[in-house]
């Protein structure tokens, strides 16, 4: 599984090591060398498992498809993102990390303020 690429839908048969790899980014990950340019490319479509050549000097609209299945595996790589989420509880059985809309939010006062102490003292 690519950690580059999450939607990679072939995955690449390398010409130098003839190792199949998912990106040309996890070749150089795990490999020493570097990876060999060719215009004949060996796929492996990851959804009906079969294997098949494309040329890629006559590389056109239609052979963006798997022969075999029609999966369409030229699309736009999805990369993971850095993000940061709190993790919780289920939400159906605690929700106390929820916060209500319909309840109004208390006024926060602040130590600087002079009206609100001023008032407060009476």
């Amino acid at each position: 599984m690519c950690k580059h690429v999450l939607n990679a839908q072939v995955a690449i048969r390398s010409p130098c090591c003839r190792q199949w790899f998912d990106c040309a980014q996890c070749h150089a990950d795990t490999q020493t060398h570097d990876l060999k340019q060719t215009t004949e490319m060996i796929f492996a479509c990851k959804k009906c498992k079969k294997c098949f050549r494309k040329d890629m000097a006559e590389f056109d609209e239609s052979d963006e498809y798997c022969p075999h299945c029609d999966n369409h595996f030229l699309i736009e790589a999805v990369e993971p993102k850095a993000r940061l989420e709190v993790e919780g509880e289920d939400v159906r059985k605690d929700a106390r990390m929820l916060k209500d809309e319909r309840i109004k939010a208390k006024q926060q006062y602040s130590v600087w303020e002079d009206e609100g102490e001023a008032a407060r003292m009476g």
